[in-house]
């Protein structure tokens, strides 16, 4: 198969993760491969310094318009493989502009809202992989060189790793919370965040929270806040998501339920303690880190279905406002403990 490839995949912060491991891959084995990747606006400042690759921003917010700035900016383009690597309708109905000779989709499992449609070739059907495993599926159709180990080649600019160096000698040894899913239902409670960061204070180590500018991350921090005084920096909203790359690569440890810094974190080998209710960690958890979690997905999903989640569609999540409260203190203090006399 040849070597200019369209990449499609939008979103989310943490699928975009997953992505690059599988970009870092092809860009390893195959240095002369023309890479081109259509990505969300906001997703693109965590990738925007990525060696040879061309970025297309496909905004969904702008509808209709979007698709047609995605044809106009791939008319001239005719590419040997396109890698439809997101099953939503959106995605699948603008990638149509696209011209590719072979257009890769999930397998008959993995594939969603019409996504078969879309594909004149499909990747090889695997049993509970994890989202990033199912990347790299897409490099098997293509032919790329397997490698012996996942990595990551996501640079930031030497502005932002130098402010990441000067935060992390202010703090010293310190830890990182990110509370905040997308959410409401997928996050821990405040207080219970409050008595880990109280904790690991105890240890003598700070505690700092980061997060995004929307609404559901102010407000859980401000009720984190209310619950305790050990804080020492809120960066919630006020670094850019490569300063936050910066933050999380100095951290001891950092502590999320399914959000982005979790996937960022495990990227730039900091350990991650995962909170996982809702959906199983064996496959949306961070990629190196799926054995720190704090999860009762098994338990909540066993309760609702009936059945353990190895006889149910690999994926299925559990419903509930209040599962997360599942969680305990005790649980999640304990892999802290671990990872920190580790």
């Amino acid at each position: 198969m040849g070597k200019k490839i369209c990449i499609m995949r939008l979103s989310a912060i943490g699928d975009v993760c997953h992505a690059v491991a599988m970009v870092t891959r092809i860009r390893n084995q195959w240095p002369d491969a023309e890479i081109t990747w259509v990505i969300g606006k906001i997703e693109y400042q965590l990738v925007k310094l990525i060696p040879n690759v061309r970025f297309v921003i496909f905004d969904k917010r702008e509808g209709k318009a979007a698709v047609k700035k995605l044809e106009t900016a791939l008319s001239a383009e005719n590419f040997d493989a396109l890698l439809m690597m997101q099953v939503a309708l959106r995605a699948n109905l603008a990638s149509r502009v696209i011209k590719a000779k072979t257009r890769i989709g999930f397998d008959w499992a993995r594939s969603k809202e019409l996504h078969w449609l879309f594909a004149n070739k499909r990747i090889a059907p695997r049993k509970h992989a994890h989202v990033l495993d199912g990347f790299m599926d897409f490099a098997d159709a293509l032919g790329v060189p397997s490698q012996s180990t996942v990595s990551w080649d996501i640079p930031i600019s030497e502005e932002d790793s130098q402010w990441g160096l000067q935060k992390a000698a202010e703090l010293g040894d310190y830890a990182v919370i990110a509370p905040a899913a997308s959410k409401a239902e997928r996050n821990w409670l405040p207080e219970r965040y409050a008595k880990v960061a109280e904790h690991i204070a105890q240890m003598g180590k700070k505690v700092i929270l980061v997060g995004g500018p929307g609404v559901l991350d102010r407000s859980t921090a401000d009720a984190i806040l209310k619950h305790t005084q050990v804080i020492a920096e809120d960066y919630t909203a006020k670094t850019s998501l490569h300063q936050l790359v910066a933050l999380l690569r100095h951290a001891k440890l950092v502590i999320a339920p399914d959000t982005g810094p979790a996937h960022m974190a495990t990227m730039v080998g900091t350990p991650v303690i995962g909170l996982y209710a809702h959906s199983n960690p064996l496959r949306t958890g961070p990629y190196k880190d799926i054995d720190n979690a704090c999860s009762v997905y098994e338990e909540c999903i066993a309760e609702q279905r009936g059945k353990p989640w190895q006889a149910l569609p690999w994926g299925v999540r559990a419903k509930g406002s209040d599962l997360m409260q599942k969680i305990s203190v005790e649980s999640v203090i304990d892999k802290v403990d671990k990872l920190f006399v580790s």
